[in-house]
């Protein structure tokens, strides 16, 4: 009994934390990388523009950032293409500390969140 009311209250306690508040930065910093050359390129992106990361087109959707931390976990909406074709290799959340649990699966690029750009 005791233990079904301490994991309980720890369900409760964990789901409160994880629905922290959060702003919308104008745009994110991203980083590319290629693979072959080793190559890095950081760039500035703003909300609902597009940019290109080597022989990807980025589009980024929005940055959302801690509100309470502006320089913690950032996370971005992106959709990334190869340059000239239609089909998406990527579209979905990417998180700053966490790339790999949403990654770009491409042979030679990759690209993942640095920060949120705030005001």
């Amino acid at each position: 009994m005791i233990r079904a009311a301490l994991a309980a209250l720890l369900v409760t306690v964990t789901a409160a934390a994880a629905q922290q508040k959060v702003e919308s930065g104008p745009g994110a910093m991203l980083r590319g990388l290629d693979k072959v050359s080793g190559q890095t390129l950081d760039i500035e992106v703003q909300n609902g523009q597009t940019a290109t990361v080597f022989g990807l087109d980025v589009a980024l959707g929005d940055c959302r950032y801690p509100a309470d931390n502006p320089t913690g976990d950032a996370f971005a909406y992106l959709t990334i293409w190869e340059q000239g074709k239609a089909q998406q290799l990527f579209d979905g959340w990417m998180i700053a500390t966490s790339p790999a649990l949403n990654a770009l699966d491409h042979a030679r690029y990759d690209v993942w969140v640095i920060r949120c750009i705030t005001p």
